[in-house]
């Protein structure tokens, strides 16, 4: 008889020792994140034990279906909970007759790493990246460099959902010493700074703490680390380098310490947050604008693919144009990022979020927040008469906003998206004036990117990996226009009753 994981069981319960629990709603579009729970916390879990047994069994199946060499690398983040979900994952997969190679604590990167350096097809990171404690998710792959997107992902969780698993025997288990070495000197070999640039940096006091600063001296940086001493509790902020909080962190200790450039590292060290040595923090996008600058002048017809929440820069900076530069928006998202990269052999993808993927000859063609850190300060080092500032400050002006995330429940922001979608479409094609002015593109690649005739644009889609929307806006005209359109998008948004309050505003 089929074990099926149920979708709602109470915690401190009989039922939740004994049964499967495994929310639906976890399975996201490349992803699986899912509410753990706290000890302390009422808000009911979406995961138990045996619901990561289970999702194990299903991800062991799912090799052995797409038929894939049984050999995976699995990781875990540094949260009070994570090495428990981890073992229950192992099992799982050990019990869908996998041979299961622990790579011990790590960060995302380091995972993806240990594909190629133990020869695994598959990778299972257990993480919940920079959603705060009591969320927990498993970033997985059976194609190196590459991460689930929406097809494994649906199966998978039909797989798990139906009860489709299958055990098998012959699977095994062993953990691997060394892993984190060979990470940091494979990152590390072949660079080195010519002078010691003084660097901050920020880990929040999560996993990239234990890895970030031995690694960006060992390339000659002169390294003032902040928070980066592993506490689970995360004491001072979450450690998410798109967190105003954490960005403000960075800025005043880069100013403090007279620091050339704050690197900032979220909880899985995939993405990297920079703040330039007059403590204005960068947008992702637009680091990535310097970094194309700099890398397309080094590589003839460099081919760059950046996601719909960046910067309109990378078609219509005249140095791009001038390096022959091509760029591909594409969905964001990094496991569609990252694939489209791998499609198109692009030299680097930059998303917003500060997933960057650096392909050969530079990288493996994964998101890794230390590969992008270097490759910041090999631009600095490139560049001895500029600071940061002054590499920030020769793009053209734009006014961006952050990335902001009202509230809006998994099993109704797409739905809620899609009326917008229409919403904004027939806006468009009725002749509806914004700020003055006609709507003269609409993109539904990803949600609805609607721009003006003066390049004023905005986006809103949801969120692939929490109960959010997502919302960023943009203008080459004015601060004025930029706040403009984040009104009308707010004002939009009112109208959904589903839709909550913004976790930031400007």
């Amino acid at each position: 008889m089929k074990r099926l994981p149920r979708s709602n069981i109470a915690a401190n319960t009989l039922e939740f020792e004994t049964l499967q629990l495994v929310k639906p709603t976890g399975f996201r579009e490349y992803d699986a994140r899912w509410w753990f729970g706290l000890p302390t916390d009422k808000k009911p879990s979406e995961l138990n034990l045996y619901g990561v047994q289970a999702l194990g069994e299903g991800l062991g199946t799912l090799m052995h279906e797409r038929g894939v060499d049984p050999n995976i690398a699995v990781g875990h983040d540094f949260r009070h909970y994570s090495l428990s979900i981890k073992m229950a994952l192992m099992n799982g997969l050990m019990n869908a007759g996998v041979n299961v190679h622990d790579i011990g604590l790590a960060i995302s990167p380091m995972a993806y790493f240990a594909q190629f350096h133990l020869d695994c097809a598959g990778v299972a990171m257990v993480t919940a990246s920079h959603n705060s404690n009591g969320w927990t998710g498993v970033k997985m792959g059976i194609e190196a460099p590459l991460t689930f997107g929406p097809d494994e992902m649906a199966r998978l969780k039909a797989i798990v959902l139906n009860g489709e698993s299958k055990p098998r025997s012959g699977g095994s288990y062993r953990y691997v010493e060394g892993v984190r070495e060979a990470y940091i000197e494979d990152l590390t070999k072949n660079v080195k700074l010519s002078r010691p640039i003084r660097i901050v940096a920020a880990c929040g006091n999560g996993t990239a703490g234990a890895f970030a600063e031995e690694a960006l001296k060992r390339i000659g940086a002169d390294v003032v680390p902040v928070e980066c001493e592993l506490d689970w509790s995360f004491p001072n902020y979450n450690p998410n380098p798109e967190s105003m909080e954490m960005l403000h962190a960075m800025r005043d200790a880069c100013l403090e310490n007279k620091a050339e450039v704050a690197l900032g590292f979220d909880g899985d060290g995939d993405r990297c947050g920079v703040v330039d040595n007059e403590g204005e923090e960068i947008f992702a996008d637009k680091v990535g604008v310097m970094l194309a600058r700099d890398l397309s002048a080094q590589y003839e017809n460099a081919q760059f693919v950046v996601d719909v929440k960046s910067t309109g820069l990378y078609h219509t900076d005249p140095v791009l144009q001038a390096n022959g530069a091509k760029t591909d928006y594409y969905k964001t998202g990094h496991s569609y990022i990252k694939r489209r990269v791998h499609d198109l052999k692009a030299l680097v993808g930059f998303e917003k979020s500060g997933h960057y993927f650096f392909n050969a000859p530079i990288g493996r063609g994964y998101d890794d927040g230390l590969v992008s850190a270097i490759a910041i300060l090999q631009m600095l080092d490139r560049n001895p008469d500029k600071s940061m500032a002054d590499l920030r400050k020769a793009l053209p002006k734009t006014w961006g906003s952050p990335t902001m995330s009202p509230y809006c429940a998994d099993e109704e922001k797409y739905g809620v998206i899609e009326r917008i979608i229409a919403e904004v479409q027939s806006d468009a094609d009725a002749g509806m004036k914004i700020l003055g002015q006609s709507i003269i593109d609409v993109n539904t690649v990803n949600g609805v990117r609607f721009t003006l005739e003066d390049g004023t644009w905005g986006l809103m889609r949801a969120s692939s990996n929490t109960p959010n929307l997502v919302v960023v806006v943009e203008s080459p005209a004015s601060e004025e226009n930029m706040i403009g359109m984040f009104r009308e998008i707010e004002r939009r948004l009112s109208a959904y009753s589903e839709i909550g309050e913004f976790d930031q505003k400007i």
